[in-house]
Formats: C-alpha cells, sequence, structure tokens
C-alpha cells in the first residue's frame, strides 16, 4: 500500500499541520466560513495545494459522515525521475505501449484509488493526448506520479531498485490470486490490441492471466487493471 492517507476535518488537518505531516491537498468548499479560510491560508503557507470543491464534492470524497474539509498527507504527488518513483514503497504500474489516452485516463484513477504509489506510462502521446488522459482521471492525475518513459527504460529501473514485475497477460498460466501481488511490484499491462511483448514477458517474475468465460478473447484495459488493483487491495489488507 501506499502512505496516502485522507484527513477528514478541521481539528485532524489543524493537527496534522501543526506536527509537520506532509499535507499535500486540502479540499474547501467554495464558500467556506472565515474559520475555513484562515486554515487554508495557513496550508497554502507551508506549501499544502488548495482545491475548492462543490457541497457534492466533499459529499462524495468525505468517505462516510459528510465533511466540509478533507486533506491528503503523503508523499509528493510528482517524482523527478523513474528512479525517485520506484524508490518509494508499493505498487507502481507500467502501460506499456498504451493507445489510447481515454484509457491512460481510467487507468490513472484506477491506479490512485487502488492506492498505488505511482503510473508509468509508455505512450507516444501529444500534448493534447496527454490532457486528454488527465480531463479523463478526474483529477486523479494530480495525487500521485504520472510519467511518461520507456518500456526498455523502466524494466531495468525496476529490477535495480529490486522490485518483483509482475505481467498480466492472456497467456499466463497463474491466476491473479495465486500470484503474490503485494509489496513493491511493477505490474505491467500491455498495449489495447496486441498485448505485451515476449520481451517484456521474459522478464517478469510471474505472468498473471485473468480469467475469461466469454467469447471475447481479453477483457479491456480498464477493467483488467481494476480486477487486478482489487485483488492487490485484498491481498494487502488480508495479510
Amino acid at each position: 500500500m501506499t502512505s496516502r492517507r485522507a484527513l477528514v476535518g478541521a481539528a485532524s488537518i489543524s493537527t496534522a499541520l501543526a506536527a509537520g505531516e506532509p499535507v499535500q491537498v486540502l479540499l474547501l468548499p467554495r464558500d467556506a466560513t472565515p474559520a475555513e479560510e484562515r486554515l487554508a491560508a495557513d496550508a497554502e503557507a507551508r506549501g499544502v495545494t488548495l482545491w475548492r470543491g462543490s457541497e457534492g464534492d466533499l459529499f462524495r470524497m468525505s468517505r462516510g459522515e459528510p465533511a466540509r474539509l478533507l486533506a491528503m498527507v503523503g508523499p509528493p504527488p510528482t517524482a523527478e525521475s523513474i528512479a525517485q518513483l520506484l524508490a518509494r514503497p508499493g505498487a507502481v504500474w507500467l502501460l506499456s505501449g498504451a493507445g489510447y489516452p481515454s484509457n491512460v485516463g481510467f487507468a490513472i484513477r484506477t491506479a490512485e484509488v487502488s492506492g498505488a504509489t505511482g503510473l508509468l506510462v509508455d505512450a507516444e502521446f501529444t500534448g493534447a493526448q496527454r490532457s486528454r488522459a488527465r480531463h479523463v482521471s478526474m483529477g486523479a492525475h494530480r495525487l500521485l506520479p504520472v510519467l511518461y518513459t520507456s518500456t526498455a527504460d523502466a524494466l531495468p529501473a525496476a529490477r535495480q531498485a529490486g522490485r518483483r514485475i509482475v505481467a498480466i497477460e492472456d497467456i499466463g498460466a497463474v491466476a491473479p490470486w495465486e500470484a503474490d501481488l503485494s509489496g513493491d511490484v511493477v505490474l505491467v499491462l500491455g498495449n489495447e490490441r496486441d498485448g505485451l511483448s515476449r520481451e517484456v514477458l521474459e522478464q517478469a517474475d510471474a505472468v498473471v492471466r485473468i480469467p475469461m468465460a466469454g467469447f471475447v478473447p481479453s477483457y479491456n484495459l480498464q477493467a483488467a487493471m481494476t480486477a487486478i488493483a482489487t485483488e492487490r487491495l485484498r491481498q494487502v489488507l488480508t495479510s
């Protein structure tokens, strides 16, 4: 799991700021009260990014009891290099040869929701295509590192960082629940049309196959990623 966590309410956020915890983002309502604005100003002075949302945004993000202030504590949501990202604990996803910006956007959101440390994207996207991916991620790209790189650079870096490499491909012989998806791992998904290359599969410590029972021979990229992300969460939370 990543060390990102949510703080709910003014009291817990004030305590975290006073203790010098790494608060990265503060979400507050657009109609913030004077007291809330003072807390926001204090947070901003400490380098915290402010987001202003609607009542609906805050309700959806509150995870139970509605709150007017929410914050994220954790590592910086950016990384200067692949090596810096891979040095952080937890799961890092690698999209090897992704072809569609919308799918990358959904992948960013899934990576963040499931607690991933970051996402590496091997895709020759234009600036407009990267912007589309960020838009589809619904803001999740602002909460964890998303780096564009090549698979040829990413996999050796993963090895150097001491990470296991788990590929997800239709030819795999291991079911998700039979593979160790916990710990510091790089989870690799391939191109939506062609999957993963033989070179990538040969570098993997395990090749996982998600069960399928229909006529169509593969899941959509985001569905496959969600299946693996959920199984990883199950393993981490029950260990």
